[in-house]
């Protein structure tokens, strides 16, 4: 089974990774400025999101095995790799396993440390819609609100409907296999895994997904890297200042 990706412009291959609960398609407006740029841009959906196949097994040793096979489907040799949050996890793995494939790794806002469950609301949420009764994007909007009051998170969230037939909504995410292995999300990449290669991580100034502390963790694990803080951010950091992140990811991939 091979991922569902977008593949934009010619040159240098790039793969961006979305986080969990995302798909390639939040990547697309920045996926085009870098194919501007002269990268061949892959925006790829990981398994059980966006239009990828449904699986019941998931952890991020199967999601790196699926990278890999993919790169090697698209004979895609040394990629330059940006990975968000999840995405950033994935990329890691696929970087310490398969360091001869990776030119560059960029981690946007996410530390290689164990992460203890914090989606339970939005999880909560998204079980909750009835799609029997739910027939709108407003209306499963208003009722995703009763458990989720930022309206970017929703938006973000319900950017996964999509008709499945023509009467009735549904997500295009594996949601119950998602609820259930929500804890795979938070593993800490193994002892001892490291990748020599050139690392950036990107943290969100107003998030705490990379804590100072985690500042000997990303050397242990990457040796060759930096952090660099997006100060007015969350850690939604391509989102939330686009510009500021494509000029900090086109310097890094550049250089």
């Amino acid at each position: 089974m091979t991922l569902h990706s977008k593949i934009l412009g010619e040159g240098k291959p790039l793969v961006i990774l979305h986080g969990f609960l995302g798909m390639s398609d939040n990547w697309k407006t920045l996926g085009g400025q870098f194919a501007q740029q002269g990268f061949q841009v892959h925006l790829v959906d990981q398994r059980n999101h966006g239009r990828s196949f449904h699986a019941t097994e998931f952890n991020y040793n199967v999601m790196a095995d699926d990278l890999a096979a993919y790169v090697a489907g698209h004979r895609i040799e040394n990629a330059n790799i940006i990975g968000h949050s999840m995405g950033g996890k994935t990329a890691m793995l696929f970087a310490v396993s398969h360091p001869e494939n990776v030119e560059k790794l960029l981690v946007a806002d996410i530390s290689p440390r164990y992460y203890p469950t914090h989606h339970e609301d939005i999880l909560n949420g998204l079980n909750s819609l009835d799609f029997n009764t739910i027939r709108s994007r407003g209306e499963a909007d208003e009722a995703l609100s009763k458990y989720l009051s930022d309206m970017g998170t929703r938006m973000f969230l319900l950017k996964n409907l999509h008709w499945e037939t023509k009467e009735r909504l549904g997500f295009r995410m594996n949601l119950p296999v998602l609820t259930k292995a929500v804890g795979e999300v938070g593993e800490a990449l193994p002892q001892g895994a490291k990748f020599e290669g050139d690392t950036l991580f990107v943290k969100g100034g107003r998030s705490s997904y990379i804590q100072e502390e985690d500042q000997l963790l990303v050397k242990g694990h990457f040796p060759q890297s930096t952090i660099v803080n997006m100060p007015n951010v969350g850690h939604w950091v391509h989102a939330e200042d686009p510009k500021g992140f494509f000029n900090i990811a086109s310097e890094f991939l550049d250089s």
